[in-house]
Formats: C-alpha cells, sequence, structure tokens
C-alpha cells in the first residue's frame, strides 16, 4: 500500500509544481504565449484536484484539526485559482483567433491579470501546505 501513497504523492507534488510554477512564470513574463499553457495548466489542475483528494483520504479521513484547518485554506485557495484561470483566462485565449492588434493586447494583458491573481492564490496554497503540519 505504501507504493500507491509514494505514487499518488509524487503526482499531487510533480503536478502542483507545474501548475504553480507557470502559472507564476506567465503571470510574471506577459509576452510567453499564455493559451499554449492553459491546456496543459488545466490538466494538471485536474490531477491537483483528484491525488490531492487522495491524500486527503489516505492520510486525514474525517478527523479535522488545526493542520487540515490549515490545509483547508489552501485548498480553497487552489479552487479559486482554478476558478480564475477557468473564468478569467480561457475566454481571453478562447477569443485571441483572428482578433486585430489592440484586441489582442487587451486579450493578453486580461490574461496576464488572470494569471497574477491565479498566483498569488496558488502561493497562498503553497505556504498552507508547508506550514500546515507545524501548526
Amino acid at each position: 500500500m505504501q507504493y500507491v501513497y509514494i505514487v499518488v504523492l509524487g503526482l499531487h507534488v510533480l503536478t502542483g509544481v507545474f501548475w504553480a510554477g507557470t502559472t507564476i512564470t506567465l503571470a510574471r513574463v506577459p509576452e510567453i504565449k499564455a493559451e499554449k499553457f492553459l491546456p496543459l495548466q488545466m490538466r494538471a489542475v485536474g490531477i491537483v484536484m483528484v491525488t490531492g483528494a487522495l491524500l486527503w483520504y489516505f492520510f486525514h479521513g474525517a478527523y479535522f484539526g488545526s493542520m487540515e484547518i490549515t490545509l483547508a485554506i489552501g485548498i480553497v485557495a487552489a479552487f479559486a485559482a482554478a476558478g480564475v484561470l477557468s473564468a478569467v483566462v480561457r475566454p481571453a485565449a478562447r477569443k485571441l483567433a483572428g482578433v486585430d492588434a489592440g484586441e489582442e493586447a487587451r486579450l493578453r494583458a486580461q490574461m496576464a491579470k488572470g494569471q497574477r491573481i491565479a498566483a498569488g492564490l496558488l502561493v497562498v496554497t503553497v505556504i498552507c501546505m508547508g506550514i500546515a503540519r507545524m501548526i
């Protein structure tokens, strides 16, 4: 059974690092075409959520102490970050095809703003995961 824990934890960490890393990078460097990364980011979101739910089931169950409260705050921030990517970045990325230069600049600014908001939320998530055991 330990192998299952190791695989699930590894997938959670790797996809989480990819999601947070690309989001923070795209927030800082808007010249990178965010629309190319968005499908990969959303796949990572799905894997992070499923593996996170499994980890919660394996290690926390029905117990809800201070560690779980801290992790729950991080989970809410992660869901909010996924929501921002879906509600702000995805619609702008879909509208990019065939627009003029002015509209493209506006849409890219909207995508960068969404990535910045999501990046801040993911930083909160990472901090919560890092400090949960110490609380």
